[in-house]
């Protein structure tokens, strides 16, 4: 899923962000959910009643994988293309833990 179609469907998606917990706290999309990738195999549960997820990482790649992964479960998962980084160049923001703008830790 692009970034704009992304943030056009705010409401009707719950993102999860597989980032580490230093690359979420330096910045993340509004309301996302933190699950690390590597706890995503224990978190799958959390998930399965979910609703439509949309995984999220710096580029791309990590939340393409959990989103397969989740899909393998039968969780409706879509990967977010281009991660935090295509966000942030459609002009859309990201928050830091405290509501203060955000950033992409590189």
């Amino acid at each position: 899923m692009d970034a704009r179609t992304a943030h056009d469907s705010l409401d009707q998606v719950i993102f999860v962000d597989v980032r580490e917990t230093y690359e979420f706290k330096g910045g993340h999309i509004s309301g996302s959910r933190h699950i690390p990738f590597g706890e995503i195999p224990s978190r799958v549960e959390d998930l399965e009643t979910a609703g439509r997820v949309v995984t999220v990482c710096k580029s791309g790649s990590r939340s393409d994988e959990a989103a397969r992964y989740l899909r393998a479960f039968g969780v409706d998962a879509e990967n977010l293309d281009g991660g935090v980084i295509a966000w942030t160049q459609e002009g859309f923001d990201l928050v830091a833990p405290d509501g203060s703008a955000g950033r992409v830790v590189m």
